[in-house]
């Protein structure tokens, strides 16, 4: 591990210094400015942290590949979300079954490209974590040829060899996770595509057998690649052994099946490769650890997962990881994170990289907008979906067909994608810097006319709750998903409650107290006439940190700008109040009117 020294040198290197930031964030976030990704070698678990050869600590920061390889419904605005193999069934009914592969087929091209990780490791990211279905590299233990053997597909292995020749050309690390296990893992069917008609993982023991002899594969396939971080043996088990009633093992206390295929599984990747971390995960989504470890530890390279969705962002969230860590003197990850809003992101990474815990964010893409690349799908798509919800008629199979596959060969693509650099902004910056940034590049006055410039009102500044806007919701720590912070589930994933009218997207709905800042910069000094745009509201106005009086929408007033750097700060004072947009009239023009 570097001494403080150094880590202070790495930090006036890189420009970390300004802004509040925890020492031990602050120490997490120049290790990883300064270390490239893999060239200290393999990384391996060594006490509390995860480190490269040289003992140098190494903090990932990454992004799981949600719905590549495996679908889940939610991601494709399926109707009562679904498993990949329902979805399947779907798409055939309405194309036939070779028109259905060859759109997964399309999928797979077309959903995770080297643009996609060129642009990961570009905004900062370290890592990613491939969420790997089972049936890519070897068929059901039902469609074997000979039972109790194994045959291999190589649609899996070439694929997850090139996403590593991706990840290797940025630099970065690359974590196998088994998503869907042979059988199923749990009864949360669409994070395994398990069919209940069929025994599960648990069920049969053909099904661990098939398990354990892929992760063998997958070893000594990968036994020499140091860009692999980590086996992450099992996703999300979620099963109640003792009690059928406890469907996800949140209550399990024993989980012996469970400890059982994790050591087995381990030891054959120890036949193989003595050199990778072996990440474990806990039963009731990967959390609950009773049992697991109470035996003693059956490796000298393990790496405790957990998984963090829907709760609170304090350290004391984090109660059992820790005392799991505190008693095993084993690092902990964040495998699995994700789903909420900014204000979310930023306040659990920020506790989390305080404990020198690293993370993997969910998922990189999807159809929704709370991730940093958002899939924009066609409008025969829509028509789809409306025939499966039941709500129109079944399109016509050259039109599902084009739809379908429009959706597989181009919206799904990173570079039709839209990019919310406010996700990436919450999870990478803002997580140890106190300040906000511009959301966009606003001028004032750069045009050297008398035309007003206008900032629309949900383009404000980038940042925690707090610190670039408040909002008395500003995240999901109920416990339940998909409770809305921005219930448009639009544009911005912060914190601000947005709306579509007939003008365009507007911040509606603000209460007394509520804020919204503006960073802009202004081509000249003077005094403008400033004019909030908007149905109804009056609002305070606070200029370069002054207050400067109320301004009520659709009256103007002026303010006196700086050359250069300005911040706005727009509070409401009325309940209810909807903006439009900020309006700035030049000097000039203000004379004029006066």
């Amino acid at each position: 591990m570097r001494s403080p020294e150094n880590v202070g040198g790495i930090c006036r290197r890189v420009g970390l210094g300004a802004g509040r930031v925890a020492a031990s964030a602050l120490v997490a976030s120049c290790l990883l400015a300064a270390l490239p990704a893999h060239a200290g070698g393999f990384l391996r678990a060594q006490g509390r942290h995860i480190v490269d050869e040289q003992g140098n600590v190494v903090l990932l920061r990454g992004i799981g590949l949600g719905g590549w390889m495996l679908q889940e419904g939610y991601m494709l605005e399926v109707q009562g979300n679904g498993t990949q193999r329902s979805i399947r069934a779907r798409i055939s009914e309405l194309i036939g079954p070779e028109k259905a592969e060859a759109f997964y087929q399309a999928w797979r091209d077309n959903h995770v490209t080297k643009a996609d990780i060129d642009a990961l490791a570009a905004w900062g990211f370290n890592s990613v974590r491939l969420p790997m279905h089972y049936e890519l590299y070897t068929p059901p233990v039902s469609d074997e040829p000979v039972r109790g053997q194994q045959t291999w597909r190589e649609e899996g292995f070439r694929r997850t060899d090139e996403l590593l020749s991706w990840v290797k050309a940025n630099g970065m690390y690359l974590v196998l996770d088994l998503h869907a296990a042979p059988g199923g893992q749990g009864n949360d069917l669409n994070i395994s595509d398990r069919d209940p008609a069929t025994p599960s993982l648990w069920d049969d023991e053909a099904n661990r057998d098939k398990m354990v002899a892929l992760w063998r594969k997958l070893a000594d396939r990968y036994k020499d690649e140091p860009a692999i971080a980590a086996y992450d043996i099992i996703n999300e088990p979620n099963w109640g052994f003792a009690d059928a009633g406890d469907k996800h093992g949140c209550s399990e206390n024993g989980n012996a099946p469970l400890r059982d295929l994790l050591v087995r599984t381990t030891q054959a990747i120890r036949e193989v490769d003595r050199r990778h971390i072996v990440v474990i995960e806990g039963n009731c989504w990967g959390n609950n650890y009773r049992g697991v470890l109470d035996q003693g530890l059956w490796d000298d390279n393990l790496v405790v997962s957990f998984h963090k969705y829907w709760n609170g962002t304090r350290r004391d969230t984090l109660e059992d990881p820790l005392a799991l860590r505190e008693r095993w003197n084993l690092p902990l990850w964040l495998g699995e994170t994700g789903e909420n809003s900014n204000d979310w992101f930023t306040r659990t990474v920020a506790t989390v990289e305080a404990e020198g815990i690293g993370w993997a964010i969910w998922p990189l893409k999807k159809i929704r907008y709370n991730n940093p690349l958002q899939i924009q799908p066609n409008p025969g798509y829509a028509k789809v979906l409306a025939y499966w919800r039941g709500e129109s008629a079944r399109p016509a199979p050259a039109e599902a067909e084009a739809a379908l596959m429009t959706l597989a060969t181009h919206d799904i693509r990173y570079e039709n994608n839209t990019f919310h650099p406010d996700v990436v902004d919450a999870l990478l910056r803002a997580p140890g810097d106190d300040r906000s940034v511009p959301f966009k590049d606003h001028r004032i006055g750069a045009g050297g006319g008398t035309g007003m410039d206008t900032i629309a009102a949900v383009d404000f500044d980038m940042g925690r709750n707090g610190v670039a806007y408040h909002d008395l919701t500003s995240a999901n720590e109920s416990g339940k998903p998909d409770t809305g912070w921005n219930p448009s589930k639009t544009y911005r994933n912060d914190g601000v409650d947005l709306a579509d009218g007939a003008d365009g997207l507007h911040v509606a709905d603000m209460q007394p107290g509520e804020w919204l800042k503006y960073t802009f910069t202004a081509a000249n000094a003077g005094r403008y006439g400033l004019q909030l745009q908007g149905s109804r509201g009056d609002a305070r106005v606070t200029l370069n940190g002054v207050v400067v009086g109320k301004a009520t929408t659709g009256r103007p007033r002026e303010v006196a700008l700086l050359e250069g750097r300005n911040t706005l700060v727009i509070e409401a004072i009325s309940a209810g109040t909807d903006l439009q947009s900020v309006q700035f009239t030049p000097p000039t023009a203000a004379s004029e009117r006066r």
